[in-house]
């Protein structure tokens, strides 16, 4: 009995001694420290691991499964497939036939003067009178202003006193020639003193014609600088004269436009004041302008009641010839892939046709276009829904004007 318990006793005693020993209690906590989290870490990396592999795995097959469509396109979804099964789209046609129509070159132009000049003095002095007034319309010969004659008629009286001297001297000498007195040299200085003498009787009839102002030819006095008792040196505008009847009417031609046009042409022009006239082509240049190169003609517009002033903007159509061409709504025309203009026709398939076509005349209305067939069935309602090869479903349209 004694043995036992004193063995009961010690197992106790040593277990406490070694559990107050510091080196085992040391041991003791390091095996419970690397024992417990190790299997804490191990149950964490395998979770997580776990996660990460079957999220890869579904990125995959997520991916894989919208690349399919592009890699391995489904017989359904072929466009190719799908046009040749859609239904022909409907559209609408009106048959088109060709009409001669007549092409006109038109152009802005300007009213100018028939004839325009100015009035210039043709001698110096005083003005004694003026006979007419701006605005004034006058005809050719109509004196317009007078100098003071005083001093030409003394000249002109010189003049013709130093003739008859010089006349008498000629006279003279010749009669003595005649008798063998005089020399030949004296019939010759005689002779020209006469000369000079007449000329200074000319020079002072030219110098008493210059004293008048005269109009040159029929118009209107546009400007006149002119007063009684005003001097005026020789040369000296005075006025302005225009003529208005007929009108000219200037247009300026490009280049690739000259050969459309010639003399002798007829022309309508349309006058910004409303008016409207016939007129016909007089002129056309042969000589470009080399600031635009182009060529100026001129057309000839009747003006006798001068009622079409000059100076105003006009249109000018002048018809040069017939084309065969189709009249249609611009609405209709479209472009093609490669930028041409045209239009989409249906021929007798029922299959879309497209044809270049070039416009020869513009009307507020309409359009006249040529590059079509005489007779073509044209689409004038769904022409931008289908191209050219396509077949279609045409119906009876609005007509294409």
């Amino acid at each position: 009995m004694t043995a036992k318990t004193d063995t009961a006793k010690t197992e106790p005693a040593q277990s406490q001694e070694l559990a107050m020993d510091p080196q085992v209690v040391k041991r003791s906590a390091q095996n419970t420290s690397a024992t417990k989290p190790q299997e804490l870490v191990f149950t964490t990396d395998d979770g997580a691991s776990r996660s990460t592999w079957f999220a890869a795995i579904l990125v995959v097959l997520i991916i894989g499964w919208m690349g399919s469509g592009f890699v391995f396109p489904s017989e359904e979804t072929d466009p190719v497939a799908a046009r040749e099964n859609r239904q022909p789209v409907a559209v609408a046609v009106t048959t088109s036939v060709a009409e001669t129509v007549t092409q006109y070159y038109q152009a802005e132009g300007q009213a100018l003067p028939d004839r325009d000049t100015m009035l210039r003095a043709e001698a110096s002095g005083d003005i004694a009178e003026v006979l007419v007034a701006k605005g004034q319309d006058v005809q050719a010969g109509d004196i317009i202003a007078r100098f003071d004659p005083v001093g030409n008629e003394a000249d002109a009286n010189r003049a013709a006193e130093e003739l008859a001297r010089a006349q008498r001297e000629f006279d003279n000498a010749q009669q003595l020639l005649d008798r063998g007195v005089a020399t030949a040299d004296r019939v010759a200085q005689a002779r020209a003193a006469l000369a000079t003498a007449q000329a200074q009787v000319t020079d002072a009839a030219q110098a008493a014609k210059a004293l008048t102002i005269t109009a040159p030819f029929a118009g209107r006095i546009e400007t006149l600088d002119l007063d009684e008792g005003e001097f005026v040196s020789a040369g000296t505008e005075v006025g302005r004269l225009v003529d208005i009847t007929p009108l000219t009417v200037a247009i300026q031609v490009p280049q690739q436009s000259l050969t459309r046009l010639s003399v002798g042409q007829l022309a309508t022009v349309q006058f910004i004041t409303g008016e409207e006239r016939a007129g016909v082509v007089t002129f056309v240049g042969t000589s470009a302008a080399s600031e635009t190169r182009t060529f100026l003609a001129e057309i000839e517009v009747e003006n006798e009641d001068s009622a079409i002033p000059a100076g105003i903007s006009s249109e000018v159509s002048i018809p040069t010839g017939e084309i065969t061409a189709h009249f249609l709504s611009p609405s209709i025309v479209s472009l093609n892939t490669e930028g041409a203009l045209g239009v989409k026709t249906v021929n007798a398939d029922n299959v879309v046709e497209f044809f270049e076509v070039q416009v020869v005349k513009a009307q507020i209305d309409g359009i006249w276009v040529t590059g079509l067939p005489e007779s073509a069935d044209m689409i004038t309602v769904g022409q931008g829904y289908v191209n050219a090869a396509e077949t279609v479903a045409p119906s009876a349209g609005e007509p294409a004007r």
